[in-house]
């Protein structure tokens, strides 16, 4: 029998949950007592990544997350600081002798690690990193000569054909609860960054929510109509566990388990099994951003096509605020910028039509809505938060051909035909007959009192960007 560690620690980070998290159960499994921490960054007022709809949800999942830990007899203990320096006080405070973490899908979070690992070899304590936050590590999908994919199509082949790990059971205990020595802050709100309260209405928090959330999905007839419902924005034909996978409240284990439950269930039943592929399919493409930013790096900085790093841009600060805003006069694109604002969240499909227009009708470069995503998205995810703008602008992975080029209006009256979501989202435009939707205004009016007039003729500025494109291409 081995001997158990006295002393560990948890270091929780995009992990908040207590079912199957492969780095808690593995402490559990080799420590007397497990003593789980949560270290807030210390920035303040702005982050170029984050905003206070994140960082309000996050609060309200480290609350639900203490009181789980509580309930099984443990503890939260939180810090707020310099990370390494943070763990080092913690060590030298328990007197623990291992930590144990979850590896970080993310560049910054795996440089952190780095220095946790020197950290720890300094000490003489030992280091576990677990895979927890993917089914498949980047290393784990290569090519046949052993390099990093660079489109979609192939890496799905393999990822799909990999095995898959089984769920781990809930932790129930962690030992003893931490000292009252051992100092702790109180659960952080928004103020801690020194951001105001956020006013868009947000997901319930914590990991029983989101469990929910994952179960009236799976269970409902949303997962076998998945594929036949996505693309339109009115109906509620997606799963919406993107801010859960992001915080960890759920396991992406469990949740492709639960799939292929589905999928067995629906034998016999080709649509239902093909919705339920589709959706699959969507967790191999978070697993496919997630490699091209581990492998490429620099698509954070520049282009991931490096054919298409000369493409010229503009500056266009009033249409980008009239994008912001919602007031761009193309009803579809303001419906989703501005469910963006009132929910920290959007529709996929509307995403990729928004931040089409920002960079094929504006010509504004892709960074520009990417950095406005990260500070308003509920489940801000960078690798796919990046993914999606390089696919949009034409010069990502396994993007569009840049001469694909969205027509909003057209986008319209294929996934919006009643104008449901339009309706929903610019009130404004709610007695207007949907299908004046369906192409811009031609008799110099606007759809309605107070609604702009489209701030750009999309035949126009798809032209030019066709010709910005060739111009790039040819250098």
């Amino acid at each position: 029998m081995l001997t158990k560690t006295p002393v560990s620690l948890h270091w929780f980070r995009r992990d908040l949950r207590l079912t199957d998290n492969t780095a808690l159960h593995a402490a559990q499994t080799a420590s007397t007592q497990v003593i789980p921490f949560y270290v807030l960054s210390s920035w303040k007022k702005a982050h170029a990544w984050t905003g206070p709809n994140r960082q309000h949800f996050l609060c309200g999942n480290l609350e639900s997350l203490a009181k789980n830990l509580e309930a099984i007899g443990s503890r939260l203990i939180i810090r707020s600081g310099e990370t390494v320096s943070e763990i080092e006080r913690l060590i030298r405070e328990t007197g623990a002798t291992a930590l144990y973490t979850n590896r970080d899908p993310d560049p910054y979070g795996q440089t952190i690690e780095t220095h946790v690992i020197a950290l720890c070899n300094k000490l003489g304590v030992a280091f576990h990193t677990c895979k927890d936050a993917v089914l498949h590590q980047p290393q784990e999908v290569l090519t046949g000569n052993g390099g990093p994919y660079r489109v979609f199509t192939p890496y799905s082949k393999n990822w799909l054909s990999l095995p898959k790990a089984q769920p781990l059971s809930k932790v129930r205990t962690l030992g003893d609860a931490p000292s009252p020595k051992i100092k702790s802050l109180p659960l952080p709100t928004v103020v801690h960054w020194h951001l105001p309260e956020p006013t868009a209405t947000l997901p319930t928090p914590g990991e029983k929510a989101a469990r929910d959330r994952m179960k009236t999905f799976v269970d409902s007839v949303r997962l076998p109509r998945y594929e036949e419902t996505r693309n339109f924005p009115s109906v509620p034909g997606t799963s919406q566990l993107s801010p859960d996978l992001r915080y960890g409240l759920i396991s992406i284990r469990e949740l492709y388990h639960r799939c292929q439950q589905a999928l067995a269930q629906a034998g016999g039943q080709p649509a239902a099994q093909s919705g339920i592929n589709t959706y699959i399919k969507e967790l191999a493409w978070r697993e496919f951003y997630m490699a091209v930013l581990h492998f490429y790096p620099e698509v954070l900085e520049t282009d991931f096509n490096p054919d298409l790093r000369g493409v010229s841009w503009h500056q266009d600060p009033a249409g980008l605020a009239a994008w912001k805003e919602g007031r761009t006069g193309f009803p579809l694109v303001d419906a989703g910028m501005r469910q963006l604002l009132a929910t920290g969240w959007m529709h996929n499909r509307v995403r990729m039509i928004v931040s089409m227009f920002l960079t094929k009708d504006l010509h504004v470069h892709w960074m520009e809505g990417e950095s406005h995503f990260m500070q308003l998205l509920v489940d801000g995810e960078i690798a796919s938060n990046n993914g999606g703008w390089q696919w949009s602008a034409g010069t990502g992975a396994d993007a569009a051909p840049w001469f694909r080029i969205q027509n909003p209006w057209t986008q319209t009256k294929r996934y919006d035909p009643e104008g449901k979501y339009i309706k929903t989202w610019v009130p404004e435009l709610k007695d207007v007959p949907a299908e004046m939707f369906f192409a811009p205004p031609t008799n110099g009016l606007p759809l309605a009192k107070g609604y702009p007039l489209p701030i750009v003729d999309h035949a126009t500025e798809r032209d030019r960007t066709l010709q910005r494109f060739k111009v790039a291409t040819k250098r």
